[in-house]
Protein backbone atom coordinates (compact mmCIF):
# COMPACT_ATOMS: atom_id res chain seq x y z
CA UNK A 1 0.00 0.00 0.00
CA UNK A 2 1.18 3.54 -0.61
CA UNK A 3 2.42 5.92 2.06
CA UNK A 4 -0.77 7.98 1.64
CA UNK A 5 -2.89 4.86 2.13
CA UNK A 6 -0.92 3.89 5.24
CA UNK A 7 -1.25 7.38 6.72
CA UNK A 8 -4.99 7.47 6.01
CA UNK A 9 -5.56 4.02 7.46
CA UNK A 10 -3.46 4.92 10.50
CA UNK A 11 -5.63 7.97 11.15
CA UNK A 12 -8.82 5.91 10.89
CA UNK A 13 -7.42 3.32 13.30
CA UNK A 14 -6.35 6.00 15.78
CA UNK A 15 -9.75 7.72 15.70
CA UNK A 16 -11.66 4.45 16.12
CA UNK A 17 -9.39 3.41 19.00
CA UNK A 18 -9.92 6.69 20.83
CA UNK A 19 -13.66 6.50 20.34
CA UNK A 20 -13.59 3.09 22.00
CA UNK A 21 -11.72 4.65 24.92
CA UNK A 22 -8.77 2.31 24.35
CA UNK A 23 -5.09 3.00 24.82
CA UNK A 24 -2.57 1.91 22.20
CA UNK A 25 -1.54 -0.84 24.62
CA UNK A 26 -5.14 -2.08 24.85
CA UNK A 27 -5.45 -2.34 21.07
CA UNK A 28 -2.02 -3.98 20.88
CA UNK A 29 -3.17 -6.63 23.34
CA UNK A 30 -6.34 -7.25 21.30
CA UNK A 31 -4.46 -7.86 18.06
CA UNK A 32 -1.41 -9.58 19.52
CA UNK A 33 1.29 -7.01 18.87
CA UNK A 34 3.25 -4.35 20.75
CA UNK A 35 2.22 -0.83 21.76
CA UNK A 36 5.11 0.58 19.72
CA UNK A 37 3.82 -1.23 16.63
CA UNK A 38 0.37 0.29 17.11
CA UNK A 39 2.00 3.71 17.49
CA UNK A 40 3.83 3.24 14.18
CA UNK A 41 0.63 2.00 12.49
CA UNK A 42 -1.30 5.07 13.58
CA UNK A 43 1.46 7.35 12.28
CA UNK A 44 1.47 5.56 8.91
CA UNK A 45 4.98 4.26 9.41
CA UNK A 46 4.31 0.53 9.70
CA UNK A 47 3.98 -1.96 6.86
CA UNK A 48 0.61 -3.66 7.20
CA UNK A 49 -0.33 -7.11 6.01
CA UNK A 50 -3.93 -7.80 5.04
CA UNK A 51 -4.21 -10.14 8.02
CA UNK A 52 -3.13 -7.38 10.42
CA UNK A 53 -5.61 -4.93 8.96
CA UNK A 54 -8.42 -7.48 9.22
CA UNK A 55 -7.58 -8.17 12.86
CA UNK A 56 -7.56 -4.46 13.68
CA UNK A 57 -10.89 -3.95 11.93
CA UNK A 58 -12.44 -6.85 13.85
CA UNK A 59 -10.98 -5.70 17.19
CA UNK A 60 -12.40 -2.20 16.72
CA UNK A 61 -15.75 -3.62 15.52
CA UNK A 62 -15.80 -1.11 12.68
CA UNK A 63 -15.93 -1.68 8.93
CA UNK A 64 -13.34 1.02 8.33
CA UNK A 65 -11.29 -0.93 5.81
CA UNK A 66 -12.72 -2.89 2.91
CA UNK A 67 -9.67 -4.86 1.76
CA UNK A 68 -11.30 -5.76 -1.53
CA UNK A 69 -14.19 -7.62 0.03
CA UNK A 70 -16.92 -8.17 -2.55
CA UNK A 71 -19.71 -7.69 0.00
CA UNK A 72 -18.69 -4.11 0.88
CA UNK A 73 -20.67 -1.40 -0.91
CA UNK A 74 -19.30 1.91 -2.20
CA UNK A 75 -20.95 4.89 -3.90
CA UNK A 76 -19.67 6.80 -6.93
CA UNK A 77 -21.30 10.24 -7.05
CA UNK A 78 -21.32 12.52 -10.10
CA UNK A 79 -22.19 15.75 -8.35
CA UNK A 80 -23.35 19.23 -9.27
CA UNK A 81 -26.72 18.04 -10.56
CA UNK A 82 -30.02 19.74 -9.77
CA UNK A 83 -32.69 17.57 -8.15
CA UNK A 84 -36.39 17.56 -9.02
CA UNK A 85 -39.54 15.57 -8.37
CA UNK A 86 -41.03 14.21 -5.15
CA UNK A 87 -40.03 11.76 -2.42
CA UNK A 88 -42.06 10.09 0.32
CA UNK A 89 -40.59 9.95 3.81
CA UNK A 90 -40.54 6.39 5.11
CA UNK A 91 -41.03 5.05 8.59
CA UNK A 92 -38.66 5.82 11.41
CA UNK A 93 -35.59 3.68 12.04
CA UNK A 94 -35.53 4.60 15.72
CA UNK A 95 -39.21 3.81 16.17
CA UNK A 96 -38.77 0.49 14.37
CA UNK A 97 -36.05 -0.81 16.69
CA UNK A 98 -38.04 0.27 19.77
CA UNK A 99 -41.16 -1.53 18.51
CA UNK A 100 -39.20 -4.66 17.65
CA UNK A 101 -37.93 -4.81 21.22
CA UNK A 102 -41.40 -3.98 22.58
CA UNK A 103 -42.89 -6.91 20.67
CA UNK A 104 -41.27 -9.18 23.29
CA UNK A 105 -43.79 -7.84 25.82
CA UNK A 106 -46.65 -9.35 23.83
CA UNK A 107 -47.47 -13.05 23.83
CA UNK A 108 -49.68 -12.51 20.80
CA UNK A 109 -48.81 -11.79 17.19
CA UNK A 110 -47.39 -8.35 16.37
CA UNK A 111 -47.61 -7.02 12.81
CA UNK A 112 -45.60 -3.88 12.11
CA UNK A 113 -46.63 -2.09 8.92
CA UNK A 114 -44.13 -0.38 6.63
CA UNK A 115 -41.01 -1.16 8.65
CA UNK A 116 -37.79 0.28 7.22
CA UNK A 117 -35.65 -2.39 5.53
CA UNK A 118 -32.32 -1.22 6.94
CA UNK A 119 -29.26 -2.90 8.39
CA UNK A 120 -30.09 -1.79 11.95
CA UNK A 121 -33.45 -3.57 11.72
CA UNK A 122 -31.71 -6.62 10.25
CA UNK A 123 -29.34 -6.79 13.24
CA UNK A 124 -32.20 -6.70 15.75
CA UNK A 125 -34.11 -9.32 13.74
CA UNK A 126 -31.04 -11.58 13.75
CA UNK A 127 -30.95 -11.27 17.53
CA UNK A 128 -34.68 -11.90 17.95
CA UNK A 129 -34.67 -14.91 15.64
CA UNK A 130 -31.67 -16.37 17.44
CA UNK A 131 -33.61 -16.40 20.74
CA UNK A 132 -36.63 -18.10 19.18
CA UNK A 133 -38.84 -15.27 17.90
CA UNK A 134 -40.60 -15.96 14.62
CA UNK A 135 -40.02 -12.87 12.45
CA UNK A 136 -41.22 -13.01 8.86
CA UNK A 137 -41.65 -10.35 6.19
CA UNK A 138 -44.90 -10.38 4.26
CA UNK A 139 -44.84 -11.24 0.55
CA UNK A 140 -44.62 -7.60 -0.50
CA UNK A 141 -41.63 -7.13 1.81
CA UNK A 142 -43.11 -4.11 3.57
CA UNK A 143 -44.65 -5.53 6.75
CA UNK A 144 -43.14 -7.63 9.51
CA UNK A 145 -44.96 -10.31 11.52
CA UNK A 146 -43.49 -11.30 14.91
CA UNK A 147 -44.46 -14.10 17.28
CA UNK A 148 -42.38 -14.81 20.40
CA UNK A 149 -41.98 -18.37 21.70
CA UNK A 150 -43.35 -19.50 25.05
CA UNK A 151 -39.81 -19.23 26.43
CA UNK A 152 -37.02 -17.14 24.95
CA UNK A 153 -33.73 -18.97 24.34
CA UNK A 154 -31.43 -16.22 25.60
CA UNK A 155 -28.48 -18.59 25.77
CA UNK A 156 -28.69 -18.95 21.98
CA UNK A 157 -28.47 -15.22 21.28
CA UNK A 158 -26.48 -14.22 18.19
CA UNK A 159 -23.61 -12.48 19.96
CA UNK A 160 -22.05 -10.98 16.84
CA UNK A 161 -25.29 -9.35 15.66
CA UNK A 162 -26.02 -8.08 19.17
CA UNK A 163 -22.62 -6.45 19.54
CA UNK A 164 -23.05 -4.54 16.29
CA UNK A 165 -26.02 -2.51 17.51
CA UNK A 166 -26.53 -0.21 20.48
CA UNK A 167 -30.24 -1.03 20.21
CA UNK A 168 -29.51 -4.23 22.13
CA UNK A 169 -29.80 -2.07 25.25
CA UNK A 170 -33.54 -1.82 24.68
CA UNK A 171 -33.92 -5.53 25.35
CA UNK A 172 -33.23 -4.80 29.02
CA UNK A 173 -36.70 -3.36 29.67
CA UNK A 174 -38.72 -6.22 28.10
CA UNK A 175 -36.59 -9.04 29.49
CA UNK A 176 -36.71 -8.03 33.16
CA UNK A 177 -40.31 -9.23 33.41
CA UNK A 178 -39.71 -12.95 32.93
CA UNK A 179 -36.18 -13.74 34.11
CA UNK A 180 -34.49 -13.31 37.48
CA UNK A 181 -31.07 -13.18 35.84
CA UNK A 182 -29.66 -12.94 32.31
CA UNK A 183 -26.79 -11.48 30.30
CA UNK A 184 -26.64 -9.34 27.16
CA UNK A 185 -23.61 -8.65 24.96
CA UNK A 186 -21.97 -5.25 25.20
CA UNK A 187 -23.66 -2.74 22.87
CA UNK A 188 -22.02 -1.45 19.70
CA UNK A 189 -23.33 0.73 16.86
CA UNK A 190 -21.99 4.14 15.80
CA UNK A 191 -18.61 5.35 17.02
CA UNK A 192 -19.68 8.48 18.88
CA UNK A 193 -17.33 8.53 21.81
CA UNK A 194 -18.12 7.45 25.34
CA UNK A 195 -21.85 6.83 25.79
CA UNK A 196 -22.53 5.60 29.30
CA UNK A 197 -25.28 3.11 30.15
CA UNK A 198 -25.46 4.41 33.71
CA UNK A 199 -28.79 6.26 33.13
CA UNK A 200 -30.36 2.95 32.05
CA UNK A 201 -29.07 1.21 35.16
CA UNK A 202 -30.43 3.93 37.44
CA UNK A 203 -33.86 3.89 35.78
CA UNK A 204 -34.21 0.10 35.92
CA UNK A 205 -33.13 -0.02 39.57
CA UNK A 206 -36.64 1.23 40.39
CA UNK A 207 -37.90 -2.22 39.34
CA UNK A 208 -35.37 -4.16 41.42
CA UNK A 209 -32.98 -4.52 38.49
CA UNK A 210 -29.22 -4.43 38.96
CA UNK A 211 -27.03 -4.23 35.86
CA UNK A 212 -23.29 -4.82 36.02
CA UNK A 213 -21.33 -3.89 32.91
CA UNK A 214 -18.14 -5.78 32.16
CA UNK A 215 -15.94 -5.50 29.09
CA UNK A 216 -17.99 -8.04 27.12
CA UNK A 217 -21.37 -8.41 28.86
CA UNK A 218 -24.18 -6.76 30.79
CA UNK A 219 -25.06 -8.98 33.77
CA UNK A 220 -28.65 -8.42 34.88
CA UNK A 221 -30.21 -9.53 38.18
CA UNK A 222 -33.88 -8.87 39.06
CA UNK A 223 -35.09 -8.86 42.67
CA UNK A 224 -38.78 -7.96 42.73
CA UNK A 225 -38.70 -7.64 46.52
CA UNK A 226 -36.43 -4.59 46.14
CA UNK A 227 -38.71 -2.54 43.90
CA UNK A 228 -38.77 1.14 44.85
CA UNK A 229 -41.70 3.41 45.60
CA UNK A 230 -42.19 6.86 44.13
CA UNK A 231 -41.42 8.24 40.70
CA UNK A 232 -38.51 7.43 38.45
CA UNK A 233 -36.53 10.60 37.83
CA UNK A 234 -34.30 10.09 34.83
CA UNK A 235 -30.88 11.70 35.22
CA UNK A 236 -30.69 12.05 31.42
CA UNK A 237 -33.56 12.95 29.11
CA UNK A 238 -32.41 10.38 26.59
CA UNK A 239 -34.59 8.56 24.09
CA UNK A 240 -33.41 5.00 24.72
CA UNK A 241 -33.30 5.35 28.51
CA UNK A 242 -36.88 6.67 28.45
CA UNK A 243 -37.91 3.76 26.23
CA UNK A 244 -36.25 1.26 28.57
CA UNK A 245 -38.09 2.72 31.55
CA UNK A 246 -41.39 2.56 29.66
CA UNK A 247 -40.74 -1.04 28.56
CA UNK A 248 -39.98 -2.05 32.14
CA UNK A 249 -43.10 -0.24 33.40
CA UNK A 250 -45.43 -1.66 30.73
CA UNK A 251 -45.84 -5.05 32.45
CA UNK A 252 -45.10 -3.88 35.97
CA UNK A 253 -48.10 -4.62 38.18
CA UNK A 254 -48.81 -1.07 39.24
CA UNK A 255 -48.55 2.56 38.22
CA UNK A 256 -45.15 4.03 37.36
CA UNK A 257 -44.42 7.74 37.02
CA UNK A 258 -41.42 8.67 34.87
CA UNK A 259 -40.14 12.23 35.17
CA UNK A 260 -37.69 14.01 32.86
CA UNK A 261 -38.80 11.63 30.12
CA UNK A 262 -37.95 12.27 26.49
CA UNK A 263 -41.06 13.22 24.50
CA UNK A 264 -39.29 12.57 21.18
CA UNK A 265 -40.90 10.94 18.15
CA UNK A 266 -39.73 7.35 18.74
CA UNK A 267 -40.83 7.51 22.38
CA UNK A 268 -44.28 8.68 21.31
CA UNK A 269 -44.51 5.85 18.77
CA UNK A 270 -43.63 3.34 21.48
CA UNK A 271 -46.31 4.80 23.75
CA UNK A 272 -48.94 4.67 20.99
CA UNK A 273 -48.05 1.02 20.31
CA UNK A 274 -48.30 0.08 23.98
CA UNK A 275 -51.61 1.90 24.31
CA UNK A 276 -52.95 -0.24 21.46
CA UNK A 277 -51.79 -3.27 23.50
CA UNK A 278 -53.90 -2.09 26.45
CA UNK A 279 -51.26 -0.24 28.50
CA UNK A 280 -52.63 3.10 29.64
CA UNK A 281 -50.05 5.89 29.41
CA UNK A 282 -50.77 9.44 30.51
CA UNK A 283 -48.71 12.43 29.37
CA UNK A 284 -47.54 11.19 25.97
CA UNK A 285 -45.59 14.01 24.33
CA UNK A 286 -44.60 15.56 27.67
CA UNK A 287 -41.68 15.04 30.05
CA UNK A 288 -43.83 13.28 32.66
CA UNK A 289 -45.32 9.89 31.84
CA UNK A 290 -47.65 7.82 34.01
CA UNK A 291 -47.67 4.17 32.93
CA UNK A 292 -50.41 1.83 34.15
CA UNK A 293 -48.79 -1.57 33.76
CA UNK A 294 -50.51 -4.72 32.50
CA UNK A 295 -48.82 -7.87 33.91
CA UNK A 296 -49.90 -10.09 31.01
CA UNK A 297 -50.19 -8.83 27.42
CA UNK A 298 -51.58 -11.34 24.91
CA UNK A 299 -53.01 -9.47 21.93
CA UNK A 300 -52.80 -9.77 18.16
CA UNK A 301 -51.94 -6.25 17.02
CA UNK A 302 -51.19 -4.31 13.85
CA UNK A 303 -49.31 -1.03 14.10
CA UNK A 304 -47.65 1.35 11.63
CA UNK A 305 -44.67 3.35 12.97
CA UNK A 306 -44.65 7.02 12.03
CA UNK A 307 -42.49 8.73 9.44
CA UNK A 308 -38.84 9.59 10.13
CA UNK A 309 -38.10 13.29 10.82
CA UNK A 310 -34.36 12.72 10.38
CA UNK A 311 -34.95 11.33 6.90
CA UNK A 312 -37.08 14.40 6.20
CA UNK A 313 -34.19 16.63 7.30
CA UNK A 314 -31.87 14.63 5.05
CA UNK A 315 -33.89 15.46 1.96
CA UNK A 316 -34.33 19.09 3.04
CA UNK A 317 -30.54 19.38 3.28
CA UNK A 318 -30.12 17.63 -0.08
CA UNK A 319 -32.43 20.16 -1.72
CA UNK A 320 -30.63 23.12 -0.12
CA UNK A 321 -27.06 22.13 -0.97
CA UNK A 322 -27.92 21.16 -4.58
CA UNK A 323 -30.00 24.34 -5.03
CA UNK A 324 -33.04 22.33 -6.01
CA UNK A 325 -36.81 22.51 -5.83
CA UNK A 326 -38.30 19.18 -4.72
CA UNK A 327 -41.41 18.06 -2.86
CA UNK A 328 -40.90 16.07 0.33
CA UNK A 329 -44.10 14.25 1.25
CA UNK A 330 -45.24 12.83 4.59
CA UNK A 331 -43.01 15.02 6.78
CA UNK A 332 -43.76 14.66 10.54
CA UNK A 333 -43.93 18.39 11.06
CA UNK A 334 -43.99 18.41 14.86
CA UNK A 335 -40.44 17.05 14.87
CA UNK A 336 -38.83 19.39 12.33
CA UNK A 337 -40.54 22.68 13.23
CA UNK A 338 -37.52 24.15 15.04
CA UNK A 339 -35.16 23.14 12.23
CA UNK A 340 -37.44 24.83 9.69
CA UNK A 341 -37.63 27.95 11.88
CA UNK A 342 -33.82 28.20 11.90
CA UNK A 343 -33.67 27.63 8.15
CA UNK A 344 -36.20 30.43 7.62
CA UNK A 345 -33.94 32.84 9.50
CA UNK A 346 -31.16 31.80 7.11
CA UNK A 347 -33.31 32.65 4.09
CA UNK A 348 -34.68 29.22 3.16
CA UNK A 349 -37.95 29.41 1.23
CA UNK A 350 -40.53 26.64 1.00
CA UNK A 351 -44.25 25.93 0.72
CA UNK A 352 -46.12 23.63 3.09
CA UNK A 353 -49.50 21.90 2.77
CA UNK A 354 -52.18 21.62 5.41
CA UNK A 355 -51.62 18.92 8.01
CA UNK A 356 -52.93 15.37 7.69
CA UNK A 357 -52.56 12.23 9.80
CA UNK A 358 -50.03 9.45 9.59
CA UNK A 359 -51.24 5.85 9.36
CA UNK A 360 -50.84 5.54 13.13
CA UNK A 361 -53.62 8.11 13.52
CA UNK A 362 -51.60 10.34 15.87
CA UNK A 363 -48.61 11.87 14.07
CA UNK A 364 -49.22 15.08 12.09
CA UNK A 365 -47.80 15.14 8.56
CA UNK A 366 -47.30 17.79 5.86
CA UNK A 367 -45.81 17.96 2.37
CA UNK A 368 -43.01 20.50 1.86
CA UNK A 369 -41.92 21.94 -1.49
CA UNK A 370 -38.47 23.54 -1.36
CA UNK A 371 -37.38 26.55 -3.41
CA UNK A 372 -33.89 27.54 -4.51
CA UNK A 373 -32.69 29.93 -1.81
CA UNK A 374 -29.65 32.07 -1.08
CA UNK A 375 -28.78 31.35 2.54
CA UNK A 376 -26.94 33.47 5.08
CA UNK A 377 -25.35 32.22 8.29
CA UNK A 378 -27.55 32.55 11.39
CA UNK A 379 -26.63 35.11 14.04
CA UNK A 380 -26.54 32.57 16.85
CA UNK A 381 -24.83 29.20 17.08
CA UNK A 382 -26.85 26.11 16.22
CA UNK A 383 -27.06 23.44 18.88
CA UNK A 384 -29.26 20.45 19.60
CA UNK A 385 -31.62 20.11 22.54
CA UNK A 386 -34.01 17.39 23.72
CA UNK A 387 -37.36 17.60 21.93
CA UNK A 388 -38.84 20.08 21.11
CA UNK A 389 -35.41 21.56 20.34
CA UNK A 390 -33.28 20.85 17.28
CA UNK A 391 -33.15 17.08 17.01
CA UNK A 392 -29.78 15.67 18.07
CA UNK A 393 -29.66 13.56 14.90
CA UNK A 394 -30.57 16.54 12.70
CA UNK A 395 -27.78 18.79 13.97
CA UNK A 396 -25.02 17.42 11.66
CA UNK A 397 -27.02 18.39 8.57
CA UNK A 398 -26.60 22.03 9.50
CA UNK A 399 -22.85 21.64 8.81
CA UNK A 400 -23.34 20.96 5.11
CA UNK A 401 -26.14 23.54 4.96
CA UNK A 402 -23.94 26.16 6.67
CA UNK A 403 -21.17 25.40 4.20
CA UNK A 404 -23.60 26.45 1.46
CA UNK A 405 -24.56 29.68 3.25
CA UNK A 406 -22.75 33.01 3.27
CA UNK A 407 -20.88 33.73 6.50
CA UNK A 408 -19.70 31.84 9.56
CA UNK A 409 -21.86 29.39 11.51
CA UNK A 410 -20.88 27.78 14.79
CA UNK A 411 -22.33 24.31 15.38
CA UNK A 412 -22.19 23.01 18.92
CA UNK A 413 -22.63 19.21 19.18
CA UNK A 414 -22.52 18.91 22.97
CA UNK A 415 -24.25 15.53 23.09
CA UNK A 416 -21.49 13.27 21.79
CA UNK A 417 -17.84 13.37 22.65
CA UNK A 418 -16.42 13.16 19.14
CA UNK A 419 -19.13 13.36 16.48
CA UNK A 420 -18.20 16.92 15.52
CA UNK A 421 -14.77 15.66 14.44
CA UNK A 422 -16.32 13.78 11.53
CA UNK A 423 -17.92 16.96 10.18
CA UNK A 424 -14.42 18.15 9.27
CA UNK A 425 -14.44 15.51 6.51
CA UNK A 426 -16.32 18.15 4.51
CA UNK A 427 -13.01 20.00 4.16
CA UNK A 428 -11.92 17.27 1.74
CA UNK A 429 -14.80 18.40 -0.48
CA UNK A 430 -13.76 22.05 -0.38
CA UNK A 431 -15.67 23.26 2.68
CA UNK A 432 -14.09 25.44 5.34
CA UNK A 433 -14.89 23.56 8.55
CA UNK A 434 -12.66 24.33 11.51
CA UNK A 435 -12.71 22.14 14.61
CA UNK A 436 -12.65 24.37 17.69
CA UNK A 437 -12.84 21.51 20.19
CA UNK A 438 -14.35 18.00 20.20
CA UNK A 439 -17.84 19.51 20.41
CA UNK A 440 -17.74 22.64 18.23
CA UNK A 441 -17.02 23.43 14.61
CA UNK A 442 -16.99 26.76 12.81
CA UNK A 443 -18.25 26.54 9.23
CA UNK A 444 -17.42 29.38 6.80
CA UNK A 445 -19.40 29.59 3.58
CA UNK A 446 -20.22 29.64 0.82
CA UNK A 447 -18.27 26.66 -0.50
CA UNK A 448 -16.84 25.92 -3.89
CA UNK A 449 -17.42 22.20 -3.66
CA UNK A 450 -15.02 19.76 -5.31
CA UNK A 451 -15.09 15.99 -5.70
CA UNK A 452 -12.97 13.63 -3.62
CA UNK A 453 -12.58 9.98 -2.69
CA UNK A 454 -13.29 9.40 0.99
CA UNK A 455 -13.83 6.61 3.47
CA UNK A 456 -17.30 6.72 4.99
CA UNK A 457 -17.18 8.13 8.55
CA UNK A 458 -18.07 5.53 11.22
CA UNK A 459 -21.05 7.55 12.48
CA UNK A 460 -24.39 7.53 10.67
CA UNK A 461 -25.41 11.18 10.31
CA UNK A 462 -21.92 12.57 9.51
CA UNK A 463 -21.65 9.83 6.89
CA UNK A 464 -24.80 11.11 5.16
CA UNK A 465 -23.58 14.70 5.51
CA UNK A 466 -20.48 13.75 3.51
CA UNK A 467 -22.67 12.12 0.85
CA UNK A 468 -24.73 15.32 0.58
CA UNK A 469 -21.55 17.35 0.15
CA UNK A 470 -20.62 15.04 -2.72
CA UNK A 471 -24.01 15.72 -4.35
CA UNK A 472 -23.14 19.44 -4.33
CA UNK A 473 -19.59 18.97 -5.61
CA UNK A 474 -18.81 19.28 -9.32
CA UNK A 475 -17.11 16.22 -10.72
CA UNK A 476 -16.87 12.67 -9.45
CA UNK A 477 -16.59 11.62 -5.82
CA UNK A 478 -16.33 8.16 -4.24
CA UNK A 479 -17.62 7.28 -0.79
CA UNK A 480 -16.17 3.96 0.31
CA UNK A 481 -17.79 1.39 2.58
CA UNK A 482 -21.26 2.84 3.12
CA UNK A 483 -22.46 0.17 5.59
CA UNK A 484 -22.95 2.93 8.15
CA UNK A 485 -25.47 4.67 5.88
CA UNK A 486 -27.25 1.38 5.22
CA UNK A 487 -27.66 0.99 8.97
CA UNK A 488 -30.11 3.87 9.10
CA UNK A 489 -31.46 4.56 5.59
CA UNK A 490 -33.48 2.44 3.20
CA UNK A 491 -32.39 2.72 -0.44
CA UNK A 492 -31.08 6.26 0.06
CA UNK A 493 -28.87 6.22 -3.05
CA UNK A 494 -31.73 4.90 -5.21
CA UNK A 495 -34.16 7.50 -3.88
CA UNK A 496 -31.72 10.35 -4.47
CA UNK A 497 -31.13 8.98 -7.98
CA UNK A 498 -34.89 9.03 -8.59
CA UNK A 499 -34.74 12.77 -7.83
CA UNK A 500 -32.04 13.31 -10.43
CA UNK A 501 -28.81 12.61 -8.56
CA UNK A 502 -26.25 10.46 -10.37
CA UNK A 503 -25.10 7.83 -7.89
CA UNK A 504 -23.68 4.46 -8.82
CA UNK A 505 -23.39 1.61 -6.33
CA UNK A 506 -20.34 -0.59 -6.81
CA UNK A 507 -18.37 -3.27 -4.98
CA UNK A 508 -14.76 -4.38 -5.02
CA UNK A 509 -13.94 -7.23 -7.34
Amino acid sequence: MTTIDAARIGTLIRDARKLHGWTQAHLADKIGTSQSAVNRIEKGGQNLSLDTVRRISEALDAELLTLGRSDVMHLRVHGGRELSGAVDIRSSKNAAVALLCASLLNRGRTTLRGVARIAEVDRILEVLRSIGVSAEWTEDGRDLVLQPPATLALDEMDQEAARRTRSILMLLGPLVHDRPTFTLPYAGGCDLGTRTVEPHMLALRHFGVEVRATEEQYHVDVDRDRQADGAIVLVERGDTVTENAILAAARHDGVTTIRNASPNYMVQDLCFFLEDLGVKIEGVGTTTLVVHGVPVIDTDIEYAPSEDPVEAMTFLAAAIVTKSSITIRRVPIEFVEIELAILRTMGFRYDMTAEYMSTNGRTRLVDITTHVSELKAPIDKIHAMPFPGVNIDNLPFFAVIAASAEGGTMIHDWTYDNRAIYLTELTNLGANVRLLDPHRVLVEGPTRWRGAELMCPPALRPAVVVLLGMLAAQGTSVLRNVYMIRRGYEDLADRLTALGAQITVFRDM
